[in-house]
């Protein structure tokens, strides 16, 4: 936990779930940069927070805590996003209602006066939020973006002037720029093109010639990546009324090939992200029989999964956390599926090799079992004694 100081006051802040073992904090320059901005102490006056504010894509709720005495909304694709942000009003002694909590499927407000994007590392997670977002904005609307340098690119403003309005950017500052938007209501910029939908290629075993769907801002949006090719390809073949978890499930092709493969299984797909449990259900829905046992859960991994429950856990694991390379989240996903599985349960791991997955597994299991590899990818096996 760390305090962040702001001319709004001071707040303790931590990511979720949080980690003393975890350096990173809960806000960066973009934020603290917005926050400056709405006070005005970089220019003129501070902006009118009156109406109704809606702050989308705010990671770990820094900006709604700095922002609560204006009751915003947050809308944003992360339920441990939208955790630490409970998390972060309680530990500062704000009432939890004093932020409106929505998902990215959610319908948005009608009327939104002040809009704050902070800008996501998904161009198309972008597109499609101010395609969603565009018909609650009107001519007085104040719509200001932010992020790092890094994330912020020509192709960022063109999506802005192009669903919004004319666009311009501020100076950088300490690495971190604002994005100024002035909407237009003249503009037209029809529906989102999201979801997409794609075919699999012939190389992916049972889901060959399948359609896959995907919301915007999901991992393999728009192409499967070989990694889950490799994993499709190597998959274990069980039968029985096997309990079976796709831990991140993402667009959910593990889990639904899961399912097709084994038709007794009760399968569950699991991921933090509202848009890939939105994805991964359209996808076992186009592809698996209507009475195929399938739950969907947007959640904390297996943190809500009793003990020695599970008989198979399928898992590729991310390993960033926004602009930042970790292994926090493998390693709690390694450590959740050990606990889950009954004895005899096995976890099926796909990674990048320089990831080093195996020594983590064989350290937790007291083996490891490589079952498939290329020259970029490997697929691991670890069994619960």
């Amino acid at each position: 936990m760390n305090r962040l100081t702001t001319s709004w006051g001071a707040f303790d802040l931590a990511r979720f779930p949080e980690d003393p073992r975890d350096t990173l904090r809960a806000w960066d320059a973009a934020d603290e940069y917005l926050l400056r901005q709405l006070k005005g102490i970089d220019d003129a006056g501070p902006t009118d927070l009156t109406g109704t504010v809606a702050v989308v894509g705010d990671r770990w709720g820094a900006l709604a805590t700095s922002l609560a005495a204006h009751h915003p909304v947050q809308i944003a694709d992360s339920f441990l996003g939208r955790q630490a942000t409970r998390a972060n009003l309680a530990r500062n002694g704000i009432a939890a209602d004093a932020v409106g909590l929505l998902s990215v499927r959610d319908m948005p407000p009608e009327r939104i006066d002040v809009l704050l994007i902070r800008v996501p590392k998904s161009l198309a997670l972008l597109e499609d939020q101010l395609h969603r977002l565009a018909p609650a904005v009107h001519a007085g609307t104040v719509v200001i973006g932010t992020g790092m340098v890094t994330e912020i690119h020509t192709s960022t403003l063109k999506l802005f002037e192009r669903i919004l309005g004319p666009t311009r950017t501020s100076l950088a500052v300490k690495k971190a720029r604002l994005i100024f938007c002035t909407p237009d209501p003249e503009l037209a910029p029809g529906p989102s093109p999201w979801p997409l939908r794609y075919t699999l290629p012939a190389d992916v075993g049972a889901l060959a010639g399948r359609t896959v769907t995907n919301h915007a801002g999901i991992f393999c949006a728009e192409r499967l990546d070989i990694g889950t090719r490799l994993f499709l390809r190597s998959l274990p073949e069980r039968h029985g009324p096997d309990r079976v978890v796709d831990l991140g499930c993402g667009n959910g092709v593990i889990g639904t090939a899961a399912a097709l493969a084994n038709p007794e299984a009760s399968v569950t797909f699991i991921d933090e992200s509202f848009s890939a449990v939105a994805s991964a259900e359209a996808t076992h829905r186009e592809n698996v029989t209507s009475d195929a046992k399938a739950e969907f859960v947007v959640g904390d991994g297996l943190s809500d999964v009793p003990d020695g429950s599970v008989d198979l856990v399928l898992n590729n694991p991310p390993f960033h956390s926004h602009r930042a390379t970790t292994d926090t989240t493998a390693r709690r996903m390694f450590g959740e599926s050990r606990r889950a599985l009954r004895p005899g349960g096995e976890l099926w791991v796909v990674g990048n090799r320089h990831l080093g997955y195996h020594v983590r597994l064989r350290r937790l299991f007291g083996n490891c079992e490589v079952v498939a590899a290329d020259p970029k990818f490997v697929v691991l096996r670890a069994v619960k004694k």
